[in-house]
């Protein structure tokens, strides 16, 4: 079964971003920090074959704020999957880029990847679509890159939560111990 899963970088106290993200400085101030360990992406060890993981699926679910700050990804993370935006409203003279499309319905959006995954796994980028897609009932893992600091402020990957029914249950999947991140994978229990 498809899988849709979270996968996004954050620092020990929970922020994905450092405080003033926005255009020029998309990570916020030190928030790229939270990548060093993306120097090993192309090595053998633990952090190359996470992200190697993460470039084998076959779909993008983006929050809209992640989209546009990623510069629209020039329309292809990666592969020329197809890359699904979640957005609260579309212009109509906004035409995403590539394989970018546009969806203001949640469940819709989740069908639409998991459609276009061509049977791989979903991957899921930015908080607001995280936020969404677990008050749908859609997400089914997340997986978090921790990074060993802490940087005070910032953009909360899970802060938004509280008008959910109750606590979102998750199961431990997998824990892989990398140079200067810890990648935690976790399945979210239906407990519905």
């Amino acid at each position: 079964m498809t899988a849709i899963r979270l996968d996004m970088t954050m620092s020990l106290d929970g922020f994905i971003a450092g405080p003033d993200d926005r255009p020029g400085q998309e990570m916020g101030l030190g928030g790229f920090r939270l990548f060093n360990w993306l120097d090993d992406r192309a090595g053998p060890g633990p952090n190359g074959e996470v992200y190697a993981e993460s470039m084998a699926t076959g779909a993008i679910i983006s929050g809209r704020r992640t989209f546009e700050l990623a510069g629209r990804w020039n329309g292809d993370h990666h592969d020329g999957v197809p890359i699904l935006v979640l957005t609260h409203h579309v212009a109509d003279d906004d035409a995403p880029p590539g394989s970018a499309r546009f969806y203001t319905d949640v469940g819709e959006c989740a069908a639409a990847a998991r459609e276009g995954a061509g049977g791989n796994d979903v991957m899921v980028h930015g908080a607001g679509a995280a936020r969404a897609l677990i008050r749908a009932g859609e997400l089914d893992e997340i997986e978090v890159h921790v990074v060993p600091v802490l940087l005070g402020a910032g953009r909360p990957l899970f802060a938004g939560l509280e008008d959910t029914a109750g606590p979102v249950e998750l199961e431990a999947v997998r824990v892989v111990q990398g140079r200067d991140a810890t990648h935690l994978r976790y399945r979210v229990v239906r407990t519905r």
